[in-house]
């Protein structure tokens, strides 16, 4: 799936959709560290495009030479939170390679400058000193990111809005959109439903998961939606 196409069909999601979509689909859920927020835009959906952080600017540039329009820049600084590792002048670098916005497992800096610039920009928070140590760069810098947990490539695709980042991958895209649409769809019918007044306990038809669950113990409230079309949990 193109980074346009992606950008589209993301539109009308959301990164919490996408999330019960890998659930559903029996991906395993990769979410960025908690906290992790937009310092610049609401939203960015694109390819990977990875770079391990090792105290010098270099390994952007070297990352953005082989960009694709709307490529996300993912930045593993490590997650540290005693220096910042991207500004103004790699953001309008990236802006200006086609990059679609940036990622990063660690801070940011120049956030008043971030935001003339205006390309999407996520983070941990904002630090105004810059890199303080130059360590030995990893020989799969250009390879592969790690953001919190999770280990990332050109194989993966990441969203980001108001709830946070994910990351999806590529080859799965195509069913995780379909699921995640899905949802979407009941969910919205379930809200305008609330609103003409008929309650979420009487769609999911909950007093009778509660008798059933008498006679079956065992019987779990996700089950019991499966078989009733309910969806506010996967």
């Amino acid at each position: 799936m193109k980074n346009d196409e992606l950008r589209r069909r993301f539109e009308t999601l959301t990164t919490a959709h996408l999330t019960d979509g890998c659930i559903r689909a029996r991906l395993q859920v990769r979410c960025a560290p908690a906290g992790t927020r937009a310092a610049v835009g609401g939203r960015v959906a694109g390819r990977v495009l990875p770079a391990r952080h090792a105290g010098s600017v270099d390994v952007f540039l070297e990352a953005l030479m082989s960009a694709e329009e709307g490529d996300v820049l993912v930045v593993d600084n490590g997650g540290r939170l005693d220096e910042s590792c991207v500004g103004d002048l790699v953001a309008i670098e990236a802006a200006t390679a086609g990059a679609s916005g940036i990622v990063i497992w660690g801070l940011h800096r120049d956030t008043a400058d971030l935001r003339a610039i205006g390309l999407p920009v996520f983070s941990l928070g904002s630090l105004p000193t810059g890199p303080l140590t130059l360590t030995d760069r990893a020989a799969n810098a250009l390879e592969s990111a790690r953001v919190g947990e999770w280990e990332v490539t050109t194989d993966d695709l990441v969203f980001g809005d108001d709830d946070g980042v994910v990351f999806v991958p590529a080859a799965e895209a195509d069913d995780v959109f379909r699921l995640a649409e899905s949802i979407r769809d009941t969910e919205r019918r379930q809200a305008e439903l609330i609103r003409g007044g008929k309650t979420l306990r009487e769609q999911v038809r909950f007093a009778e998961f509660l008798r059933a669950r008498e006679a079956n113990p065992a019987l779990t409230f996700r089950e019991h939606l499966r078989a009733v079309g309910g969806a506010i949990e996967e």
